[in-house]
């Protein structure tokens, strides 16, 4: 059966860092274009980036481009969130999901993934 588990969430200052993991199992992790998601309350869920099979090609959204990182370690079955400079607004659900389809373009919206975690909560001070 196919597990995505979060890990790593917490409270931070504002300014602050985090790096947030997704372990895997049940699924052929290298075959899976990874992406990471949060959900604020009364809000829907938000793309924060993408990251392909390889790890060689890397989505953001702009509104976390040049804080946020992603990676992945497909010996360990792990996608990674390195969160940088944190803002009271990026308090949230984090959550990771796989995208198991073979495709040209990273997916980037909910729907486009077949697998979820069950989401790490962060919040930042301020």
């Amino acid at each position: 059966q196919e597990q995505l588990v979060e890990s790593g969430g917490g409270l931070v200052q504002a300014g602050g860092s985090l790096r947030l993991s997704c372990a895997a199992s049940g699924l052929t992790f290298s075959r899976n274009a990874m992406g990471w998601f949060r959900q604020a309350p009364g809000k829907g869920r938000e793309f924060l980036g993408t990251i392909s099979r390889s790890g060689t090609n890397i989505l953001y959204a702009d509104s976390v481009k040049g804080r946020f990182t992603i990676s992945r370690d497909n010996a360990k079955n792990t996608v990674y969130l390195q969160m940088n400079s944190l803002k009271p607004e990026d308090t949230a659900v984090y959550y990771c999901a796989a995208h198991s389809m073979i495709s040209v373009v990273l997916p980037t919206t909910p729907t486009q993934y077949d697998y979820w975690g069950q989401g790490t909560q962060v919040t930042v001070s301020s």
